[in-house]
C-alpha cells in the first residue's frame, strides 16, 4: 500500500504551473489553517519575513512578521481570489505598534503580475468600503519557515490523530507539506469539512484506487 506521501507526490507530478503566495495578518497559526482548506492550495508553512534580523525564530523574530506562505495552482484557485481571502479575513491596518511588527498586515508580490493584481484589487476594495487599506505591501525577498512545532498547529492539539497521520510521512517537512494534512489542518480548525475534503480528493488526477485510498484513510482517523 502506498503512503500519502507517495500518492500525493503522483497528484503534484502532474502539475507544471504552481505559483507561490506570501502574506502576513495576525498570528500566523489561523491563516495556515484557513488558506490550507481551500482547494488550490497546494501546501501552506507557517515562518517569517519582511525584516532584516538574521536567522528569526519565535522567540527572536527581531523585525520580522509572522507569515504564511502557500504554493498554489492558479487554474484552480487564482491570486485574486487568494486576496479576496486574505484581506476579508483580518483587519487590514498597519499594526507596527501592536507587538511591534510581529502581527502586522503584509503582503508580498513575487513578480510584477502579483504587484498588479494587488494594487487593482487594493483600489476596488477602498472603493468599496470607502477607507483606506493600510496593508504594508512590499517585494518578496526571503522567508524563513517556523520551528516544526509551529507548522500545522491546530492538527498537533490532536495528539492522538497527529500521531496516527504521522506515520505516512517519512520526514516532519513531508508532513508539513502535505495537501491532505493543509486540509485536515483546516478542518480541524472548522474551515472545512471531511465531506467537502473527500469531494475535492475525487477530483484530483489520480486513478480510482488512490483516492480510494485517501478517502478511507481520513476516515479512519479518530479526533
Amino acid at each position: 500500500m502506498s503512503t500519502i506521501r507517495e500518492i500525493e507526490a503522483k497528484w503534484q507530478a502532474h502539475m507544471s504551473n504552481c505559483q507561490t503566495a506570501t502574506f502576513g495578518m495576525g498570528c500566523f497559526w489561523s491563516p495556515d489553517a484557513r488558506f490550507g482548506a481551500l482547494p488550490g492550495v497546494i501546501r501552506t508553512k507557517t515562518g517569517f519575513a519582511g525584516g532584516t534580523t538574521e536567522h528569526p525564530t519565535y522567540r527572536q523574530m527581531g523585525d520580522h512578521t509572522e507569515t504564511i506562505q502557500i504554493e498554489f495552482d492558479p487554474d484552480v484557485l487564482s491570486f485574486e481570489e487568494i486576496l479576496s481571502v486574505f484581506w476579508r479575513s483580518h483587519t487590514s491596518t498597519n499594526r507596527t505598534h501592536y507587538g511591534e511588527r510581529q502581527y502586522m498586515s503584509l503582503l508580498f508580490y513575487h513578480n510584477e503580475e502579483q504587484r498588479e493584481t494587488i494594487e487593482r484589487v487594493k483600489q476596488e476594495l477602498e472603493s468599496e468600503r470607502n477607507e483606506p487599506i493600510e496593508t504594508e505591501i512590499q517585494p518578496f525577498s526571503s522567508f524563513t519557515p517556523a520551528e516544526e512545532r509551529h507548522q500545522k498547529y491546530h492538527v498537533k492539539r490532536f495528539k492522538r490523530a497527529a500521531d496516527e497521520l504521522s506515520s505516512s510521512f517519512d520526514t516532519p517537512d513531508s508532513f508539513t507539506n502535505s495537501t491532505l494534512i493543509a486540509r485536515l489542518n483546516g478542518f480541524v480548525k472548522e474551515y472545512t469539512t471531511l465531506s467537502r475534503i473527500e469531494e475535492e480528493i475525487h477530483l484530483w488526477d489520480l486513478s480510482d484506487s488512490y483516492k480510494e485510498e485517501l478517502t478511507a484513510f481520513i476516515r479512519r482517523i479518530r479526533w
